[in-house]
């Protein structure tokens, strides 16, 4: 193990990194879904919306986690050069936009505004149990505890998400 408790290696050293970069990636863009459908905003702002996010905030994300990391190794006066930090912000943001991207499918496969909020809540709630049960793989635990921890997390933001839309409806219109 890596002073850190990490293993040295491999996917077990990043899964900080892959687990918060795919949940908030999830979480975000079905919170982007879940606003415009709650506002009642076209499909087409709801998809450009969720395309910017993906951009922006995974990049965000990972230089957030780059720099978070980078002050924190020089802090602790460990090796910047042997962590590597660009290798976390890299695995950030590739979680980030690869789970991200799949809430935005339901713009793709599904019509009207409740049919398009329930794919997308649906392919999120899948994606994060998914994330969920892989992360129990390096904890010893069971991968339904960890999914079911993983979805009501990000069953909360989305229900957060559209009731602010729903609420903001009355006022952007």
């Amino acid at each position: 193990m890596a002073p850190s408790g990490r293993p040295p290696t491999g996917v077990g050293h990043y899964l900080r990194d892959l687990v918060y970069g795919a949940t908030d990636g999830t979480i975000t863009t079905l919170a982007v879904v879940a606003g415009a459908t709650g506002a009642s905003f076209p499909p087409s702002v709801g998809l450009v919306l969720g395309l910017a996010n993906l951009v922006a905030d995974g990049l965000s994300m990972a230089a957030s986690n780059y720099l978070g990391m980078k002050s924190e190794l020089e802090q602790s006066g460990q090796s910047v050069a042997s962590e590597q930090p660009w290798r976390h912000a890299l695995a950030t943001w590739g979680a980030f936009v690869c789970a991200g991207a799949i809430p935005l499918l339901a713009y793709l496969l599904a019509d009207g505004a409740t049919g398009r909020l329930s794919t997308a809540l649906a392919l999120a709630l899948a994606t994060l149990a998914v994330v969920g049960a892989a992360r129990a793989r390096f904890l010893d635990r069971a991968a339904w505890r960890c999914a079911l921890e993983v979805v009501a997390i990000g069953g909360a933001a989305a229900g957060a998400a559209y009731g602010i839309g729903a609420l903001m409806d009355g006022v952007v219109r």
